[in-house]
């Protein structure tokens, strides 16, 4: 497969300027509508106030990725929401009118839960950009590879090492270790996984932390959402549509774009202006914030387990956790070796945003009001769409430079360079070895562990 795409967006419009996701730079198309669809976003750069470059008279010596898997279809619950929608407005309304008129036509096919072709060519991409950034590093090395246990994360897995792979070859360097190795960890009931939480009860089940963020959601769309019910429905007298079938409605924009393998834009987008965007991308962004992130008081926990996990291979020694961690996989060095020099993660947006939050990455955002929109900008760098779109990665990179005694560990998240803030980073956002260690306290003392499981 090529490693970018390049096409019209979208046959709608001949105004429309082309289409292209790159491994670099990942999708840049109708910058101001993708960039804000939150978590449903593809993969794009980040504006960085740091260089992301290698810094000079340093070299990588460890280099970790972070990833979630590439775009997807709905899940299954959503995906038939959606086709109710879409059944609904077919059935009430005899002919559609200007920029409705493609639902005519248009015929519901999205599946559900599984990588759309367009999502596996973003991780082949992120596959790319992982060897060639690492090349000093990549070029005599195979990467320790992990994926959670659903299938879409596992084929992400997969299309990494194609594209980690393809860029190796066509470096000119011998690949015999090609298909490489997956260390699969199941999800489900009772097993513990750093990639994916559900083992803290009172995090999962009770309505004081389960509810925060949906609940946060629910006040901003009263805020706005009024307004757009009222002006689709004089649009289209006849749908009667609810707040449900608007949401569905915005919600069909990323997924019908990300179903097709060009990223072709879809006409679900141009329903809504621009403001409206803005307001749904921040309704999104509050979800993950209150419902996995610093905003819900055991949202931070559930990536202690992983933040262990990371201490453990950048000083290489065994993992001391008390959480999420499947020792039975940790304590063993085939399965959870520490010397090695890559590694590659693969997961879920809500567990990156909890092992996010576990880090500090964001600690500058503070409290998202939930009757007002913030740009990511003005909320310390966070956005769902900033931090965990599809195929959205953070490199966690261990550097030896000349003139420094100890090795400096630096974090970026989507080509965004992240200083440290715990650790006191310094103007390229390191920290010390040693002093990223003992920012980690929350994590190491097992975040608030205690609280997750009530008394019987």
């Amino acid at each position: 497969m090529k490693p970018f795409l390049v096409t019209p967006c979208s046959s709608w419009s001949l105004q429309l300027p082309e289409c292209v996701d790159t491994p670099d730079r990942g999708y840049e198309c109708r910058l101001q509508l993708s960039h804000n669809w939150g978590q449903y976003s593809p993969f794009f750069s980040i504006p960085s106030e740091i260089s992301t470059a290698i810094p000079p008279r340093c070299q990588i010596t460890f280099a970790q990725v972070l990833s979630r898997h590439g775009a997807r279809d709905p899940t299954a619950t959503k995906t038939r929401s959606y086709y109710s929608t879409i059944q609904k407005l077919q059935i009430a309304v005899g002919e559609f009118r200007g920029k409705y008129a493609f639902l005519n036509w248009f015929k519901y096919t999205l599946g559900a839960d599984q990588l759309t072709a367009f999502g596996e060519q973003q991780m082949i991409n992120s596959g790319i950009v992982f060897y060639n950034r690492y090349k000093a590093l990549a070029k005599q090395r195979t990467p320790f590879i992990r994926a959670s246990g659903q299938d879409r994360v596992v084929e992400s897995a997969r299309n990494f090492s194609q594209g980690f792979h393809q860029a190796k070859t066509a470096d000119r360097t011998p690949d015999e270790n090609y298909p490489y190795s997956i260390l699969v960890i199941p999800e489900g009931e009772g097993y513990n996984n750093t990639l994916d939480h559900g083992l803290c009860t009172e995090f999962e089940d009770a309505v004081a932390y389960s509810s925060i963020g949906s609940e946060a959601q629910q006040t901003l769309l009263a805020t706005f959402l009024p307004s757009v019910i009222d002006r689709l429905n004089r649009d289209i007298p006849s749908a009667n549509l609810t707040a449900l079938d608007i949401v569905n409605l915005f919600d069909l924009c990323p997924f019908t774009t990300v179903a097709s393998l060009s990223g072709a834009v879809s006409p679900f987008c141009f329903l809504f202006s621009l403001d409206e965007w803005k307001h749904y991308d921040y309704y999104q962004s509050l979800g993950k914030f209150y419902g996995y992130g610093a905003g819900n008081p055991l949202g931070p926990t559930q990536g202690a387990g992983y933040v262990n996990e990371l201490i453990a291979r950048l000083s290489g020694e065994a993992v001391s956790d008390h959480t999420t961690v499947n020792h039975t996989l940790d304590d063993s060095d085939d399965t959870f070796p520490l010397d090695e020099a890559l590694y590659v993660d693969i997961s879920h947006d809500n567990d990156m945003i909890s092992i996010f939050s576990a880090l500090g990455l964001y600690n500058s955002t503070g409290s998202l009001s939930n009757t007002s929109i913030q740009s990511p900008d003005a909320a310390g760098g966070y956005s769902a769409a900033w931090t965990v779109p599809f195929a959205g990665r953070a490199y966690f990179e261990k550097m030896a430079c000349a003139g420094v005694d100890e090795e400096l560990v630096r974090i970026v998240v989507n080509n965004r360079v992240i200083p440290i803030q715990r650790c006191g980073a310094d103007r390229l956002g390191r920290c010390t070895l040693a002093k990223f260690v003992q920012s980690m306290d929350f994590a190491i003392a097992g975040g608030r562990w205690d609280m997750c499981f009530a008394p019987k």
